[in-house]
């Protein structure tokens, strides 16, 4: 008796490690992820509240079962793995489900709104062993993969500072504010290229289409090491671009998305010369770097389906997506600062006695030293 019931548990483990994926959202982008995990193999079912999006989904994807409810999602037991590409406000709630279900879960950018909802998504994750993984598409795209490599190898010498613009005309949201919208994607890229978190953020924005909306934001991040990094994200934009740009002391790295592949990557060898005593720019000719071109989120959806498979931790977890969420909330409160420096060093200390407070009951006259540990259910 017991040596079935240890074949079977076995057997369970092993069947838990083959993806059967449910894509939560088949709209704007959603669509792109139910294409990509049908063709590798592992689509089953798709939810979407919109019935003729789903009408589309089995025009298309013929075998692939498709519901209105998200609860039939969580209900079904050949499912083992949640995809969700929905609004923003949506993801912590539907994330948490599926992590209480103990699904496997792929959420879009941002992880969550609020960092405690993050920090609990991430506990619930490794509470049930499960892959979490937050859609930071561009750390798997070929070309900063090789840029990341040239900054880490010190090909570019010492990073002085980094900016990125990513502008274009739209798609304008109502849901969400450009910095939430378009930004997660650079300060991800930022965050891996520094190899640190910034000690303090500075950011502002402008409101032109919406009283409440910011249409147009731009970040400073400063980091203990020197390094600083600027972040300009606009849908209000006559022109798409979408550039990374590293100035290192020995070469200066583009990365620019909107080129042709093959012209997406450029080094520039500039150097500064001195001359009594004046700096005087030594201009190059760029070098293209040649890289191989591949879909950067079908290289984004089989990593997710890996790491379920081998138990590995993804490149983009839950805590490089809390990450990229405590920087985005810094910004934030810059912005409704009008531009406020936000020391994120302080930020932390404040969450913690936050924390403290909310699991014991500490009068606002008392005084807690620093250092002092109060445990659960302390009155003071």
């Amino acid at each position: 008796m017991c040596q079935l019931k240890r074949e079977r548990v076995i057997t369970n483990e092993a069947l838990d490690k083959v993806p059967s994926v449910a894509v939560i959202g088949s709209g704007y982008w959603g669509k792109n992820l139910v294409r990509n995990f049908h063709n590798i193999g592992v689509l089953k079912l798709v939810c979407d509240k919109n019935g003729t999006l789903l009408d589309k989904v089995r025009e298309q994807y013929a075998g692939v079962e498709t519901c209105l409810a998200f609860n039939d999602v969580i209900l079904h037991d050949n499912i083992n793995t949640v995809v969700i590409s929905t609004p923003a406000e949506t993801h912590y709630r539907l994330a948490r489900e599926a992590l209480l279900s103990k699904k496997h879960v792929f959420v879009e950018k941002p992880l969550s709104l609020h960092e405690n909802e993050g920090h609990e998504l991430v506990s619930l994750a490794k509470e049930n062993n499960r892959r979490l993984m937050v859609g930071h598409l561009l750390q798997y795209h070929p070309v900063f993969v090789r840029l990341k490599e040239l900054a880490t190898t010190g090909k570019l010498g010492r990073i002085n500072y980094i900016y990125s613009n990513r502008l274009n005309l739209g798609k304008i949201r109502s849901e969400e504010n450009i910095l939430w919208s378009f930004a997660p994607h650079d300060i991800s890229m930022i965050l891996s290229l520094a190899g640190e978190d910034p000690e303090s953020v500075m950011a502002t924005g402008g409101n032109y289409l919406h009283q409440k909306i910011a249409d147009v934001t731009t970040t400073h991040l400063e980091f203990s090491s020197g390094l600083q990094a600027h972040i300009f994200v606009s849908w209000l934009h006559p022109f798409k671009e979408q550039k990374l740009i590293l100035v290192g002391d020995r070469k200066m790295a583009v990365f620019d998305d909107t080129k042709p592949w093959g012209h997406k990557l450029l080094l520039y060898p500039h150097k500064i010369a001195w001359q009594n005593n004046v700096p005087v720019p030594d201009r190059a000719e760029p070098e293209r770097v040649v890289v191989t071109p591949d879909e950067p989120l079908l290289l984004e959806c089989q990593h997710f389906l890996q790491c379920i498979q081998n138990g590995s931790k993804p490149k983009t977890d839950g805590n490089e997506g809390l990450r990229v969420l405590r920087v985005l909330n810094a910004s934030q409160r810059s912005i409704y600062q009008n531009g406020g420096k936000i020391d994120l060093k302080t930020l932390d200390t404040k969450s913690k006695q936050l924390s403290i407070q909310q699991e014991s009951f500490i009068h606002p006259a008392a005084v807690i030293d620093d250092g002092s540990e109060v445990g659960t259910g302390t009155k003071i």
